[in-house]
């Protein structure tokens, strides 16, 4: 456990120094849309640690991981449209989203697809299956991509307001819970996994 503690530390360090280099908002863009169509670890600790690090960035680091994010979200509705066959059906895979694929296809392909999209853009269900999902069902482009800027940007403007106007206090939060705050969101990656797996069977 202290291990982990220790690894957690060096983490948050890493990434508070990183935060005012100038490639950092380059690699949070990359991040962010990696994360939305096949990477496993979202951005929202890094966006957390630059955010607290430069609270008067606060909206502008949301805005670079949103554009990244819709970005990535275009790129997995590609994959999903275009290469599911190959790229798509092995990403599915990574993430055992095999036995539920075909429950999604179905829920897509009515009125609940663009509301699973939604929470999927807002919550910790893994935004990338909902992406392929969305291409490989063809889901009307202009609205999905509607869907991803709104449940995108809510998501990451609602972490900016809360860096901007409690700058200090979300940094001492931060260094104080860093790694419980990790640690909670790799759970709630897992719940996300949990979610595809089991909430449409």
């Amino acid at each position: 456990m202290k291990k982990i503690k220790d690894i957690l530390h060096k983490s948050r360090i890493w990434m508070e120094s990183f935060a005012e280099k100038r490639q950092a908002m380059w690699f949070l863009f990359l991040l962010s849309l990696a994360e939305a169509s096949f990477f496993p670890i979202p951005p929202d600790i890094l966006l957390l640690a630059m955010g607290v690090a430069t609270p008067k960035k606060a909206f502008k680091i949301a805005a670079v991981t949103s554009i990244g994010s819709v970005i990535g979200a275009m790129l997995g509705y590609f994959i999903g449209f275009a290469l599911f066959e190959t790229i798509g059906s092995y990403i599915v895979e990574i993430y055992n989203g095999q036995e539920v694929w075909k429950v999604i296809v179905e829920k897509y392909n009515s009125e609940i697809g663009v509301w699973f999209l939604a929470g999927a853009a807002f919550s910790p269900i893994p935004f990338k299956i909902a992406t392929i999902a969305a291409g490989a069902t063809t889901m009307p482009f202009l609205q999905f991509i509607i869907v991803c800027i709104i449940g995108r940007s809510l998501r990451f403007f609602a972490e900016a307001v809360v860096i901007y106007f409690f700058g200090e206090k979300a940094k001492d939060i931060l260094e104080k819970y860093f790694d419980k705050i990790t640690i909670a969101f790799l759970l709630l990656i897992i719940l996300g996994f949990v979610l595809v797996k089991y909430i449409f069977i």
